[in-house]
């Protein structure tokens, strides 16, 4: 793809906005140090609160304790359930051990269990789009198992078989590609065509936003940083955004990582974080890429956002 002209400036970096944290993980954030601040004894969480490895080794070295299975938390002790949410065998499991449950999935997230709940009350078969190992749908379909349907690609739902093709329903992660979702669901569609679809998008207004913005970006940038954890959906989903754009894209994880993106002959540096990514870590890019000679910051506003979620009741952050 060619480029647009971006003028004479050489080192420059166009920082998509939004970017950073979302609401939900916000709001999960701020529980977690509402407990730090509040704990008499020790709080652990399961699994990592938010897929960021700055976030979570910044509340380990505060005094929690993550742990990766249920039964690793000591009998009556505090459990903070993360943002990507909890099957309800987990929440069996905690209060089989007296654990007291602080649950911060985020609103979104609950919103999708809801209408998993629905619809194989109803007799559905649900065909959930997303990856099958991710926390949150591992979380969801486990609201019910015998009527949940993974589809993780158009192959899934091209060969996807269901007991009544005049009761299916389809959910979706909340982190996908708005695009790639998009054209499965119209897939899906065109196989089953009383197919139920939500009223409105599973996929939250902080992952189009950021997808927004990238593509905005990506056709002025020669280069493209992502900020963001491995295992985040929302980051990988923007590294891709940002490549059928036109744009070569890294996710960088580490300040480090960037000084093995190839910025040879790059004018124009494209950067964005994922949605659990955290603001200073931000920050930390723009100086490392200061260093590197990228010392013009030009911001691409595409929407301002203005969503907050409320904390538990009883809790202030």
């Amino acid at each position: 793809m060619n480029k647009q002209p971006v003028g004479d400036v050489a080192g420059k970096v166009i920082l998509a906005c939004p970017h950073g944290f979302c609401a939900g993980v916000e709001r999960a954030v701020r529980i977690a140090e509402c407990m730090l601040k509040g704990a008499r004894g020790p709080v652990y969480c399961l699994r990592e609160i938010v897929h960021n490895r700055q976030v979570v080794r910044d509340l380990s070295s505060r005094g929690i304790i993550f742990v990766k299975d249920i039964n690793d938390v000591p009998e009556g002790a505090v459990v903070l359930f993360s943002a990507h949410g909890v099957a309800p065998e987990i929440r069996k499991t905690a209060g089989s051990h007296k654990l007291k449950i602080i649950d911060a999935t985020c609103p979104f997230v609950n919103k999708v269990h809801s209408e998993v709940c629905r619809y194989a009350s109803e007799g559905y078969t649900i065909l959930l789009v997303g990856h099958r190992n991710h926390d949150e749908i591992i979380g969801v379909a486990g609201e019910a198992p015998d009527s949940v349907v993974v589809i993780e690609d158009k192959t899934g739902a091209e060969n996807v078989d269901v007991k009544d093709p005049t009761k299916v329903a389809v959910m979706t992660q909340t982190t996908l590609s708005v695009d790639e979702t998009r054209n499965i669901i119209d897939l899906l569609r065109k196989r089953f065509p009383q197919l139920k679809t939500p009223a409105g998008s599973d996929i939250c207004y902080a992952t189009q936003n950021r997808q927004l913005a990238v593509r905005s970006v990506a056709e002025k940038a020669d280069i493209f940083i992502v900020l963001g954890a491995q295992n985040s959906s929302n980051s990988n989903r923007l590294v891709e955004v940002a490549g059928v754009a036109g744009c070569k894209a890294f996710l960088v994880s580490e300040i480090e990582q960037i000084h093995a993106v190839p910025l040879d002959q790059v004018r124009v540096v494209g950067l964005t974080a994922g949605a659990s990514t955290p603001e200073y870590f931000v920050r930390d890019a723009l100086a490392c890429l200061a260093k590197l000679g990228f010392v013009h910051i030009e911001e691409c506003r595409v929407v301002d956002e203005n969503v907050h979620f409320a904390m538990p009741a009883g809790m202030n952050a």
